[in-house]
């Protein structure tokens, strides 16, 4: 056990992604730190019961494999050495935006592509490797332990098929998930939280793994991702493919109320009804596939803890037990990224002063919501804008001008550039509207997009 930590002990709830990244974490500054998860997971284990979009395609925007690399140096080549392709982002993605195909030109962003599956089971067994981290597998969380001043000591958990047990913590953080029961547990103690905002998405991915050409066959094709967006109004159709490890394919299909089909015949049939002929194309030639999985639970949820004015002490919540995007817009696991190294900043900084926990949570969620409101403001713009009623003002302004930058975009490889680069999360939304950019945008007629 390592004693040259400045404190003592840390739960983490959940040990999926967000919980393992946030945990690696913890280990450069507690003596201790326990994953509590409550599925029967251990260092092999990738995608699992308690995550069911695990099986579906992810993406890794350039931002989040900068902020992993760094936590866990060398992950990039193991996962390329699997399998996992790393490329530019416009030379490896034929792209079909709604007003056409965006250029195949060099954005100098990298990105690479891989499953839930693998890149969780290589985080899992790296951090469990970490002598600091302990696993207490198949177990459950049913509350917090406080002290007379409300600070928070730990969490009442049971492990299956014996009795519940208080953990005591110098600091606990909720990294469970969607599913979540934070909110109650501190409505039970008296902690307000302001109500949920929830934006419907309405869109069912359907999903499967199946195999892909070796380098040097005929059919090799010459991108690593074919993608069709949704757009509202009128592309209530998506599709995503993703080279990944094993020399396999990720595809999810997407409908806005409109399920994909999970049997084979109706599966290729609605990928033949998208304007993206490659993922058709790559499905109709599979020779071997693995299961098909269904997701529909992909409304924006923020639980806005950031606002609650009594925040208890040492505790802190991260990942989608704070806020959930819709997976189209691939921001969820680059946010778990650098909420984790906004822990990392900001425990480094205490650290250093010789600053004790106190103090640290409730500022520690008003910076996660800070940092949040990009991201979600991206994704619930564009999904408001399939509701029929009226939409916000934001909204209508970010389509309509997302509408004529695609326009530019597709015959513009330096604009494409600069909307690669924010949508990887490495430059500002601002960069977009630079007099260059909005010069052209704003010149540019709209078609009905």
């Amino acid at each position: 056990m390592q004693t040259n930590r400045p404190w003592g002990k840390a739960v983490v709830i959940g040990g999926s992604y967000a919980g393992l990244v946030t945990a690696r974490v913890l280990a450069d500054f507690f003596a201790e730190v326990v994953l509590v998860e409550r599925d029967a997971v251990d260092e092999d284990t990738g995608a699992h019961q308690g995550a069911p979009q695990g099986y579906h395609a992810h993406a890794m925007l350039a931002k989040g494999g900068e902020i992993l690399e760094r936590l866990f140096p060398g992950l990039r080549e193991e996962l390329r050495e699997a399998g996992a392709p790393v490329f530019d982002y416009g030379q490896g993605i034929d792209f079909l935006l709604p007003t056409g195909l965006a250029p195949r030109a060099r954005t100098g962003v990298q990105i690479q592509t891989f499953t839930r599956d693998e890149l969780e089971r290589r985080l899992r067994r790296k951090v469990l490797a970490r002598s600091e981290v302990t696993l207490l597998a198949a177990t459950q969380c049913s509350g917090l332990t406080r002290d007379a001043s409300g600070r928070v000591t730990g969490v009442t958990c049971r492990q299956q098929g014996a009795d519940a047990i208080d953990l005591a913590a110098d600091l606990v953080v909720d990294a469970s998930g969607r599913s979540s029961s934070l909110e109650d547990w501190l409505g039970a103690v008296g902690v307000t939280v302001p109500p949920k905002r929830t934006v419907k998405a309405k869109v069912t991915y359907t999903s499967m793994n199946f195999d892909r050409p070796e380098e040097g066959h005929p059919s090799h094709p010459d991108y690593y991702i074919a993608y069709q967006m949704l757009f509202a109004p009128r592309v209530p159709r998506a599709g995503v493919l993703l080279a990944v490890e094993r020399n396999r394919w990720t595809c999810s299909l997407v409908g806005f109320q409109d399920p994909p089909p999970a049997d084979d015949t109706g599966y290729l049939r609605f990928a033949e009804s998208l304007d993206n002929p490659h993922l058709a194309q790559q499905i109709g030639r599979r020779t071997v596939q693995e299961p098909t999985h269904r997701y529909t639970n992909v409304d924006n949820q923020w639980r806005p803890y950031h606002a609650v004015r009594n925040w208890p002490d040492r505790l802190i919540a991260v990942g989608d037990a704070v806020c959930v995007f819709n997976p189209a817009y691939g921001q969820g696991l680059t946010v778990a990224a650098m909420e984790a190294e906004l822990l990392q900043r900001t425990l480094a900084r205490r650290g250093a002063s010789g600053k004790q926990l106190d103090g640290m949570a409730g500022g520690y969620q008003k910076r996660v919501g800070r940092l949040l409101l990009g991201p979600w403001t991206l994704s619930t713009n564009s999904d408001l804008m399939w509701n029929p009623d009226p939409q916000p003002l934001g909204a209508r302004f970010a389509h309509w001008y997302n509408t004529r930058l695609f326009q530019v975009a597709v015959k513009d490889a330096a604009v494409w550039s600069r909307f690669v680069r924010v949508v990887n999360m490495v430059a500002s939304p601002a960069v977009l509207f630079h007099p260059n950019v909005a010069l052209k945008v704003l010149s540019t007629t709209s078609s009905s997009a």
